[in-house]
């Protein structure tokens, strides 16, 4: 032990103190990045390579595709298994950043012989990024504060809750890269501002392109950086180093924007993108007053100010006005007026309010997806506020708006969460590095430490206290993360897991189940109906046509198989004949305790259903009873009970025995006994039910022959 301790004094005594330093970063900085990989295969270790949720199937099978047919027949690709009869030009309609990622991961890969699956690739790309991220995140940090402000933040990053929530390996999801985009760009942004320099600028450009190309987020990116750069000119902070970086990352990477198929010409013609136009606007005008400011004397430059400011308002008044009645400018979309009016989806766009990631967030889920970094958060905005600089003012901004958006809609906590981590980055080290120095008293002469005890008594106890409480609250921070990361983000919704009464864990695999039923004995051009959260796994998994998907991009077709959903069997029988419907698929909780099956979905099939011009004898109020409850026992709506949905999941469940004690038919998610047992199917016949009749296949039974006398 003695001669290892002296080959290690011997190693690093001959190393300067900055060299010590920079590896002290480096191994920090390694640990953290290989801690956020790590943490986030929890789903891998208790379950299999299996990819998450519902649309990261879709990305998974546009990727295969990508491998396997190339870029230009990838980018061209007609998808005819999707929305039928309608179809989906997939080149056009997706952010291709997380396929061309992946597939060009796959290619290098095997080109330098390591043999790879796409699958595999798709599984471990976000803990990969994750990693990633927590190197931007340092620089990030570092830009703002200084080195340990960096190395803070990067920690945070690599186990924060929110964050893992949409990077856990099998999650491939546009978020899974986007975060590391996100964060890049900004880290680029702030390098291009405080330099001046094109350079970096040209290089923020390129990173907003690759943020643009990956998730539809880049929405909340290009409405930040101007609000940054109109803050700058209230401020009296504007100067040429910001006139050229933003100039040049607007013209740039609008440029480039707009190469994306699925952007197109929006950034020019949609309302989300007018205050990034308007910001470019202003800074032209900014600095042409400036160039005359000097040019003239102040009497001849207030009169010249004046004219122009009142000529130029009014023309641009009008300009706006007249494309945004002519329609050359479109209006916001519906999921941004929800962030800016919550209740404006439930009431105007059910689709979109019936996306449970789209509902306002709960209080509990900021300590949940954050614990430690909710109370640092505003310690961060303090230091910040008290050294203020042109890139504490963006990391302010970032901050305020993204609580926001947060609380607005659950699925935007992956993009508070960043911002959290580097704010309480900034917050932990300035506390610590203001205690911790009080600690160190061994070189302290006797006067001076007189002078310290009568100016501040006990200084080093107190230090002592607050040191040991952070620390205290960071072992914490990180045993929540690694516990909510285990329990609640790691667990695939296509194979569900149970705990039985020893304790032993019970796997429900009925989703693949059902769907590699459907592969193998349905004909391979079966037409499937089913609710759209499942289009995706379908396509992927039993390569089957859907008619609906996880895209919603059309109301009215997802509006129609509401419709079959809410109507009885006969009215329901003539849509399914109008959309050539083969297989009927329904998810069906009441034997297992499912909660997420489509009966708790109904209503808003019966919303969605009940919202186009077609749908308008479909009423909410029918299916509940008099009393305005929503019931599947005998209490419940006629309506309901004899619907098509209704009859699908509870098709002979009322001879099945589900509790001891309980009647047959006992519901174990409504905990009620249903109230309509003895049916029969008329249009329909029972296909397949799986294992623990989680999900429910029903064959349509061809028209009879009109013809036939008998």
């Amino acid at each position: 032990m003695g001669a290892d301790s002296n080959v290690l004094a011997r190693t690093f005594g001959g190393m300067s103190a900055e060299k010590q330093e920079t590896l002290l970063k480096m191994s920090i900085l390694a640990c953290g990045c290989i801690l956020a990989f790590s943490l986030r295969l929890f789903a891998v270790l208790r379950f299999e390579n299996v990819i998450h949720e519902f649309d990261p199937y879709f990305n998974y099978r546009t990727t295969r595709y990508l491998a396997e047919e190339g870029f230009y027949n990838f980018h061209n690709w007609f998808d005819d298994r999707a929305w039928y009869p309608l179809g989906r030009i997939i080149g056009g309609t997706i952010y291709p950043g997380l396929m061309m990622t992946a597939g060009l991961l796959h290619y290098v890969m095997n080109f330098l012989h390591i043999t790879i699956e796409v699958r595999n690739v798709c599984v471990y790309l976000a803990p990969l990024f994750s990693s990633l991220t927590s190197l931007v995140t340092f620089n990030l940090g570092k830009e703002l504060k200084d080195t340990s402000a960096g190395l803070t933040a990067a920690a945070f990053i690599a186990i924060v809750p929110g964050y893992i929530s949409r990077s856990v390996a099998g999650s491939y999801d546009n978020e899974g890269i986007a975060i590391f985009c996100m964060l890049n760009t900004y880290w680029l942004w702030i390098k291009a501002v405080k330099s001046g320099s094109v350079f970096w600028a040209t290089l923020c450009s390129l990173g907003y392109f690759y943020m643009v190309s990956s998730w539809g987020g880049y929405v909340f990116l290009i409405n930040l950086i101007p609000m940054h750069v109109l803050a700058l000119m209230v401020t009296g902070r504007f100067s040429h180093r910001v006139y050229v970086a933003y100039s040049t990352v607007y013209v740039l990477g609008t440029i480039l924007s707009m190469q994306i198929a699925f952007v197109g010409f929006q950034p020019l013609q949609t309302s989300e993108h007018m205050a990034a136009l308007g910001v470019f606007g202003l800074c032209q005008i900014h600095a042409f007053i400036d160039y005359v400011r000097s040019r003239l004397t102040s009497a001849q430059f207030n009169f010249l100010f004046k004219a122009l400011t009142i000529a130029i308002g009014g023309i641009l008044a009008i300009a706006v006005g007249i494309l945004t009645l002519s329609g050359k400018i479109a209006p916001w979309t519906g999921r941004f007026y929800s962030l800016l009016d919550p209740s404006y989806a439930k009431n105007n766009i059910p689709i979109i309010a019936s996306v449970s990631e789209h509902q306002p967030t709960a209080w509990s889920s900021f300590y949940f997806d954050l614990q430690l970094l909710a109370f640092m958060f505003p310690v961060g905005l303090y230091y910040c506020f008290s050294a203020l600089t042109d890139a504490n003012i963006f990391i302010i901004l970032y901050g305020v708006t993204s609580v926001y958006f947060a609380g607005v809609m659950v699925r935007l906590m992956l993009v508070l969460a960043p911002v959290a981590c580097v704010l309480a980055g900034i917050g932990v080290s300035g506390i610590l590095a203001t205690y911790m120095k009080n600690l160190n008293t061994t070189r302290v002469d006797k006067k001076q430490r007189r002078t310290d005890q009568h100016n501040y008594p006990v200084k080093q106890e107190i230090s002592m206290v607050v040191v040991g409480l952070v620390t205290t609250l960071l072992v914490t921070y990180a045993f929540h993360c690694c516990w909510v990361t285990a329990e609640a983000y790691s667990s695939p919704s296509i194979v569900l897991a149970a705990r039985q009464a020893d304790g032993s864990r019970l796997i429900f695999d009925d989703f693949r189940e059902a769907y590699y039923w459907l592969r193998q004995n349905t004909p391979e051009d079966a037409k499937v109906m089913s609710w759209w959260d499942y289009g995706y796994q379908i396509t992927a998994m039993a390569n089957r046509t859907i008619l609906v998907d996880n895209n919603t991009w059309n109301n009215t077709h997802i509006s129609r198989v509401g419709q079959a959903m809410s109507s009885t069997e006969d009215r329901a029988y003539e849509i399914m004949q109008e959309l050539d419907v083969g297989y009927v698929l329904v998810i069906f909780g009441g034997l297992t305790g499912y909660a997420s099956d489509d009966i708790n979905k109904f209503l808003w099939m019966v919303r969605i259903g009940g919202s186009t011009d077609r749908g308008s004898h479909i009423k909410e109020s029918d299916y509940y009873t008099p009393s305005g409850e929503f019931r599947v026992d005998k209490e419940g709506s006629p309506v309901l009970l004899n619907c098509l949905m209704y009859k699908l999941c509870y098709y002979r469940f009322g001879q099945v025995y589900t509790e001891q004690g309980k009647p047959t038919g006992y519901d174990r998610v409504r905990n009620v006994e249903i109230g309509n047992k003895d049916f029969e199917l008329n249009v329909l016949e029972e296909a397949y039910t799986t294992e623990h009749w989680i999900v429910r296949i029903y064959k349509v039974k061809k028209p009879e022959n009109r013809g036939n006398p008998y």
